[in-house]
């Protein structure tokens, strides 16, 4: 049985990690979750993608510490998207969403900081505990965390190890919706079917733009924007999609996308 499974809803494709011990990674892991990311990159019938864990306890309890154990070095292969095939997957345009049902420890808390919106079951937890085992949160944890949270609350995490509750990181904004457990799955795809409903060119010209422009100032982000080579957003206003876009919202109809 493979640790990775997926299954597609129209325009949404899910990807459940569900593998023994705590859904911790290994090298493997991160291959076929990066293969099931390539399948999101590469499928003009895709939209986005919600990423979850199988079982309610653990997203992930990420680096499968016992492969570690048994001789995987950290660095090794990961695949095309580096840890858990997200967290370095830098040309993936499409959104993504995690759909945290349980732990989000280490290196799982890191798959989901490399999503691009968060929806959290109540009893979930999240944690950077690397440093409590002499580690470092190296797979984006130390990069991301504290340009989404307040710098001296990312400090703390990861120097503490402390976990944060669901809601905890919803009040930082950094969780975009919690709700009960029973119910995760549903505001997923709610949230990943109102996504989908936009302009494909538009969904991959923001997470485009957005990545291109992290870390600039406002003025040097519009020259980034207006100047730099951003193939995406640079066919959306003459895509078949703007016109029809616009004939919808004048016809007071649905638009019928085509994603050119």
């Amino acid at each position: 049985m493979t640790d990775v499974k997926i299954a597609r809803q129209g325009r949404i494709l899910e990807i459940t990690l569900d593998r023994h011990r705590a859904n911790a990674i290994n090298a493997a892991t991160s291959k076929a979750m990066g293969d099931a990311f390539r399948q999101l990159a590469e499928d003009d019938g895709l939209s986005v993608a919600i990423v979850t864990g199988g079982g309610e306890r653990f997203f992930s309890a990420g680096w499968d510490l016992k492969a570690a154990a048994e001789g995987e070095p950290p660095d090794a292969d990961q695949g095309i998207g580096g840890f858990a095939g997200l967290t370095e997957y830098w040309n993936l345009k499409k959104p993504v969403i995690a759909a945290v049902n349980g732990m989000a420890l280490g290196g799982g808390f890191e798959l989901a900081l490399a999503a691009d919106m968060i929806v959290a079951a109540e009893h979930a937890e999240f944690a950077l505990t690397e440093a409590t085992i002499g580690l470092i949160a190296d797979a984006g944890g130390v990069i991301r965390l504290p340009r989404r949270l307040p710098r001296a609350i990312a400090m703390e995490m990861m120097m503490t190890g402390r976990r944060a509750s669901a809601a905890e990181l919803a009040n930082w904004g950094l969780v975009n919706e919690v709700v009960p457990g029973a119910a995760l799955m549903d505001a997923a795809r709610d949230l990943a079917e109102r996504v989908a409903a936009c302009a494909p060119l538009s969904l991959q010209a923001i997470k485009e733009i957005d990545r291109a422009t992290e870390g600039a100032s406002e003025r040097d982000a519009y020259r980034i924007m207006r100047e730099a080579d951003l193939p995406t957003y640079r066919r959306v206003y003459a895509s078949e999609d703007a016109a029809e876009g616009m004939a919808a919202l004048a016809g007071k109809r649905a638009p019928n996308w085509k994603g050119r």
